[in-house]
């Protein structure tokens, strides 16, 4: 299935990932979602985030690590 707005999809799983308290949320990477990643991570949003090979499927693949406080709380 193709993605017709990869940056909402990526927005729309950190957002899931927030409300179900993940601790980290992958999805296939691109340039626009690195330099994204980069600014929420700058801006305290996320802990951190890496790019890394795909050894399933064609591609890399974007890993963020959730931020919360010590007590759970949601930073976004």
């Amino acid at each position: 299935m193709t993605m017709t707005d990869p940056i909402a999809d990526m927005l729309t799983r950190i957002r899931n990932a927030n409300v179900a308290m993940h601790d980290e949320v992958s999805m296939p990477s691109s340039k626009r979602k690195l330099a994204l990643a980069d600014v929420l991570q700058r801006e305290g949003y996320i802990a951190s985030y890496a790019e890394r090979d795909n050894t399933t499927r064609p591609g890399k693949t974007l890993t963020i690590e959730m931020k919360y406080s010590p007590e759970r709380d949601r930073v976004i």
